[in-house]
């Protein structure tokens, strides 16, 4: 029971789904459903191609706040998704903001999940979750990207949580996993050469298809010496980059994703 004079928060909630079909050499809308905070909007696309740009219309996230997205590509389809603009996590005063998606990829589909950054400001708490199911003959490709503060602003983030799960399973079996966990004073744990040598900037890509081993050697050119690296192993290409602040992540980010992409360049959002 909430006691006298005690002001209940108002939280953040958000879901969005979308599934699509192949009709007419075209990927297209098959179901659309948003609700709360969540909104989900499809530029007009020149190609086969569907580009879906999702949408928090609360403005950041904070402790308590929730959004889950849900996508499925119908077989033969190619759906591309992306944020408006980079996710904001503000300082929580309780709690954590979640962030819930789940993807299925059907039959010879493809599907690039391309979120913009998400910018941690200080003592702000993220838990966030990544549920992948592609079909046997699927491609999917995920990036995502974090940053512990605005450097340009002169914005640290001192100390707080973020926390990352992803499970990506290949006609039903598991063939990534893996979980991060940063927690506490951020800018000691930052400052360690094992975690990340000062940097506040970093992302994971992942590309999971018929072209993994063949774009290795062209991503790690691009890399030189970048903070980061790349690996190739039972189908997948795994790429890790850390950078002293946003701008210096992007300028390698973009040039990566181009080549997972076949040579097509990011979501025109990411320019605006």
């Amino acid at each position: 029971m909430q006691s006298a004079g005690q002001v209940r928060q108002q939280r953040a909630r958000g879901d969005g789904r979308l599934v699509s079909k192949a009709l007419d050499g075209r990927t297209r809308i098959a179901e659309l459903y948003q609700e709360g905070a969540a909104k989900i909007r499809l530029p007009q696309t020149f190609s086969s191609e569907m580009e879906a740009v999702i949408i928090n219309t609360a403005g950041g996230l904070t402790g308590g706040d929730r959004l889950d997205w849900s996508f499925s590509a119908g077989a033969g389809t190619f759906v591309t998704a992306t944020t408006q603009a980079c996710e904001k996590i503000y300082k929580a005063s309780s709690g954590t903001a979640e962030v819930m998606t789940r993807i299925d990829v059907g039959q010879g589909a493809r599907f690039h999940w391309l979120p913009q950054e998400s910018i941690l400001f200080d003592r702000a708490s993220l838990t966030r979750r990544l549920e992948v199911d592609l079909d046997e003959s699927a491609e999917f490709l995920a990036v995502e990207a974090v940053l512990l503060g605005r450097k340009a602003m002169g914005e640290a983030m001192e100390s707080g949580m973020v926390r990352d799960r992803w499970r990506i399973r290949r006609a039903g079996q598991l063939v990534h996993a893996e979980d991060l966990l940063m927690e506490g004073d951020m800018r000691s744990l930052t400052a360690a050469a094992p975690v990340l040598s000062g940097d506040v900037a970093f992302s994971t890509l992942l590309y999971t298809g018929p072209h993994a081993e063949a774009y290795l050697s062209p991503v790690r050119d691009l890399l030189g010496n970048a903070a980061g690296g790349a690996s190739h192993w039972n189908g997948k290409l795994v790429v890790r980059l850390a950078a002293e602040d946003g701008f210096t992540l992007r300028k390698i980010l973009i040039p990566v994703i181009s080549v997972l992409r076949g040579g097509a360049s990011v979501p025109k959002v990411w320019n605006l």
